[in-house]
């Protein structure tokens, strides 16, 4: 009787065997036959479930957010006012439990730009609109609770930008910076300028 293999599975299983390799290497030098042998199967078999090392790198940056949105969530939900909440969203930038991620997501990023692919920039657009949807909660809740003034609507799209615009530096340059600090004193320096008469954001 044939053995009947749930193909979804095995690529997140090879994916996740290929981790820690892809972690330790980088994903430009790293071979198939390196990431074959990693994940314990033949050159032949991933390319059964994979066209490239990219394509396996897109798959394992998918499994690593779920996990992460899952913890982020959890947070969130314990968290009780709005700049809290947007330094837990922003936190994927500095922490330590989402650094496996963070180093996936700027080998992916890099392919991104110097060889876009129409799966990766698909992929890109569907994170940016998940993200950004979940931002704007986050910011329109603050609103209706009575923390922020309704002009912050106009300033989502700065807001969200900032944190990552603050990591590329941070990665591009040879500044030596506190990123968590820079993030937090942001968060609270405009949430205290875009308070409502009386509140304290």
């Amino acid at each position: 009787m044939a053995i009947i293999v749930d193909k979804t599975q095995k690529r997140r299983d090879i994916a996740l065997a290929s981790r820690d390799i892809i972690l330790d290497k980088g994903i430009q030098n790293l071979t198939i036959s390196a990431i074959a042998r990693a994940a314990g199967i033949g050159k032949g078999t991933f390319y059964e479930y994979f066209k490239s090392k990219e394509e396996l790198l897109f798959e394992l940056v998918e499994i690593l957010m779920h996990a992460h949105n899952a913890r982020i969530e959890a947070r969130l939900e314990q968290a009780e006012h709005t700049p809290e909440k947007i330094k837990i969203f922003a936190d994927f930038f500095y922490d330590e439990e989402s650094g496996e991620l963070r180093e996936l997501y700027k080998m992916f990023t890099g392919i991104s730009l110097l060889s876009p692919q129409e799966e990766m920039k698909a992929f890109q657009t569907e994170c940016f609109d998940y993200y950004y949807a979940w931002f704007e909660k986050i910011i329109e809740a603050g609103i209706e609770r009575g923390e922020l003034k309704p002009v912050t609507r106009q300033m989502t799209g700065a807001i969200f930008a900032t944190a990552k615009g603050m990591f590329i530096i941070s990665e591009t340059t040879e500044r030596n910076r506190d990123l968590k600090h820079e993030i937090h004193t942001y968060v609270d320096t405009l949430m205290a300028l875009l308070a409502c008469e009386g509140e304290e954001a």
